[in-house]
């Protein structure tokens, strides 16, 4: 009597469906790189160059979604509004990375906050200190 060696097709499903969900967490996870990790001495963000930046991104997303604001202006002049960041914050270049990439991730109905000249708002990313209450 010859004895199969095939895994009957319920257990090989039982096994599959974990591991593959197993897998695909493994995938989904950031690399150490992608978290500061790997030993990399923490870097100061440099106030000037974010700022600078941070305008060439408002710019092109003014440009892109039409808005012609005092800030969409300011931002596409050329000169910083901004040069430093409010006493007492400290900030790492990955706070930056992530509050540009945010920025140019924003839908035109996002920018359009953004860019506002009154009540303008920030995407959270980009808070970074706590605003001084009176």
């Amino acid at each position: 009597m010859k004895r199969s060696l095939e895994i009957p097709l319920r257990r090989h499903a039982a096994v599959r469906v974990p591991l593959a969900i197993a897998l695909a967490a493994l995938c989904a996870a950031p690399t150490p790189g992608d978290v500061g990790g790997c030993g990399q001495t923490p870097q100061a963000l440099d106030a000037s160059a974010f700022f600078t930046e941070k305008d060439a991104v408002d710019c092109v997303q003014c440009i892109d979604c039409g808005y012609t604001t005092d800030f969409c202006v300011r931002a596409c002049s050329g000169e910083s509004s901004q040069t430093a960041f409010t006493a007492g914050c400290a900030l790492l270049v990955q706070d930056g990375q992530v509050c540009l990439r945010a920025l140019e991730a924003a839908s035109c109905g996002d920018y359009q906050r953004y860019a506002a000249d009154v009540a303008r708002e920030a995407p959270s990313e980009c808070l970074f200190c706590p605003q001084e209450q009176p």
